[in-house]
């Protein structure tokens, strides 16, 4: 007859202490399973159909908040590896998400922000992304219908990668056409605009459906013509856009 296991020893799974959990979960950031989550946005009704769509697609919501302060406690308290936010939270409704956002980028930088707004505030993009590129998003409200590019928005921020809502790069773009953005052809535009999402450059050929090497080609003008050079990380291509943005 087979002895029986030591005393408690199917029980350690449960009984993790949350630090224990919290490092096991972040030690394979790449899987859905792997990636703990903080939602942050004083509707209760919003937050509560984040926290089941991300649950349902295999993340672990380990907190929520309806303010900043809670917000700060929660990532205190769990340190996830992605906070969801919104912009605007109580007491006035103004930017104490964002505030709280690049609070917790200062404190905690291990942990990635993304920041939902209902509306294209350019302003507030450009702030969050400008000095800590690395595990940040920003994306409308509108854009979390899309399951499946909000979580794989909420995945790559927890990889170290960087997502601009694509509405707040064509604003951007907009916004500069008469400058040396002008000088970029159509297609490297658009090349432009989801470098600045975050997407590498196999991904951007799936998009647009060309070949590695036409994007690479496209890319390597693109630095050419605004002065910049490339680099290899996705989050470090984001920064040279949002510098060039910001500056032109």
């Amino acid at each position: 007859m087979p002895e029986p296991p030591p005393p408690g020893r199917q029980d350690v799974k449960e009984t993790a202490s949350p630090e224990l959990g919290g490092m096991a979960a972040r030690a394979d950031p790449t899987a859905a399973a792997g990636i703990r989550v903080v939602l942050a946005d004083d509707s209760v009704l919003f937050r509560e159909g984040l926290a089941r769509v991300l649950a349902d697609h295999g993340f672990v919501v380990a907190g929520q908040a309806g303010d900043a302060d809670g917000l700060h406690a929660a990532v205190q308290r769990e340190t996830p590896d992605v906070v969801v936010t919104d912009i605007r939270m109580p007491p006035t409704n103004t930017n104490e998400g964002l505030l709280a956002a690049q609070r917790i980028r200062a404190e905690h930088p291990g942990v990635g922000v993304l920041v939902l707004s209902h509306y294209v505030e350019t302003r507030q993009a450009i702030k969050l992304l400008q000095n800590t590129p690395q595990r940040v998003g920003y994306l409308l409200k509108d854009r979390v219908s899309d399951i499946t590019e909000f979580t794989d928005t909420v995945r790559r921020i927890a990889r170290g990668g960087s997502v601009i809502d694509p509405e707040v790069v064509a604003h951007l773009l907009r916004r500069r056409a008469d400058g040396p953005l002008a000088g970029l052809t159509s297609r490297e535009q658009d090349i432009l605009a989801l470098m600045a999402q975050g997407r590498s450059n196999r991904a951007i050929g799936e998009r647009l459906f060309l070949s590695p090497k036409t994007v690479e080609t496209h890319v390597g003008a693109i630095f050419t013509k605004l002065g910049l050079l490339p680099a290899a990380d996705d989050h470090r291509r984001v920064l040279a856009v949002i510098t060039y943005l910001k500056n032109a």
